[in-house]
């Protein structure tokens, strides 16, 4: 495993090319390191899996860069669930939905 800086511009895009080529990276949140693949992509969300060994119906963190992807995801956004969006996202608050 290549530990990358993470903080300088050429770390980042190396990073983006391995999840790109459907590798996991790990990365800090606001609360803990975590592991992530394209999410859209089913050999890469294996992957996960594998790693951690978990079960396949165990759900999976979607990290998403705004707000307003979250539709291309999840069944649906219960109004409870938007006005909470709207509050505190960007921010530490993991929410379930169905996927798509």
């Amino acid at each position: 495993m290549k530990i990358l800086d993470g903080t300088d511009e050429a770390s980042i895009a190396e990073a983006v090319m391995l999840l790109e080529k459907g590798e996991i990276v790990a990365f800090p949140t606001e609360t803990v390191y975590g592991l992530g693949a394209v999410a859209y992509n089913p050999y890469a969300v294996a992957k996960i899996f594998e790693v951690k060994r978990r079960p396949h119906f165990d759900p999976l963190i979607v990290h998403l860069d705004g707000a307003q992807r979250l539709e291309e995801y999840v069944e649906n956004i219960p109004p409870d669930a938007q006005r909470l969006i709207n509050v505190f996202w960007p921010g530490p608050l993991t929410m379930i939905f169905r996927k798509r």
